[in-house]
């Protein structure tokens, strides 16, 4: 098959915003699959969607890997999966579990088994990462560690593995912290910090973004693309 000529631009444009949210339980994660604007489907692993009571987003559970796969076939194979413009993992922690817990019982050697964890996560991964034209939201659980230098709580996305947890922040282009906190009136605010600062790790590779966002994918979505939405400058004449 031909290579594709094409451009960086129109790959933004195409490829769908890549993105991964982690916080503490109760923040808001799973509620970011309600303000897309797009259809919207939601792979979960966890054990119920209450927050997503109010609406009526098409679900697909999963209990094992094997699930996994279907769904990506689903996804992929099917005109029924094909419409979903958006698809939000809730969460990749706990398939990440499911799927530790079906390497440990075949595989005596936790050494072993937790370097076949962050090989399938990891291409599991990338392969939702990578579907053309779709916006892709993990969702992660929060992982809380002291800084030993500074003794300084630092926070991030959790996984079981250390290797699969160091590596989870560069498969997307955008890390988000969904920040819970209260303001100088004492209401509760929540806010999508897209930044990392000396505690909570964050990246925002568009360029496009503040550094901290209402949490509403549609919105920000909007923002990261629209430099691709442009249109491309005239070229100069000589």
């Amino acid at each position: 098959m031909a290579v594709k000529l094409t451009s960086t631009r129109e790959a933004a444009r195409y490829n769908g915003v890549k993105a991964m949210v982690y916080g503490v339980a109760g923040s808001g994660k799973t509620s970011l699959a309600k303000t897309f604007d797009v259809p919207t489907v939601v792979i979960s692993c966890e054990s119920g969607l209450l927050s997503l009571a109010d609406v009526d987003l098409p679900v697909i559970e999963i209990k094992t890997m094997a699930d996994m796969s279907e769904a990506y076939r689903l996804l992929t194979e099917t005109q029924d999966g094909q419409q979903f413009k958006a698809i939000v993992i809730d969460s990749i922690s706990e398939i990440a579990e499911v799927l530790l817990a079906e390497e440990k019982s075949i595989n005596k050697d936790a050494r072993a088994a937790y370097g076949n964890l962050t090989e399938r996560m990891m291409e599991m991964l990338r392969a939702l990462r990578d579907l053309p034209g779709r916006h892709v939201l993990f969702i992660s659980k929060l992982e809380k560690a002291k800084d030993e230098m500074t003794g300084a709580m630092m926070y991030g996305p959790s996984m079981p593995g250390q290797r699969l947890g160091q590596a989870l922040p560069y498969l997307v282009d955008e890390v988000f912290a969904l920040r819970v906190e209260k303001d100088q009136e004492g209401q509760t605010q929540r806010w999508l910090q897209t930044a990392p600062d000396f505690q909570w790790q964050a990246k925002d590779r568009s360029g496009r973004l503040a550094q901290f966002e209402q949490p509403h994918m549609a919105s920000v979505i909007n923002k990261i693309t629209q430099a691709a939405a442009a249109p491309a400058p005239a070229a100069a004449i000589a």
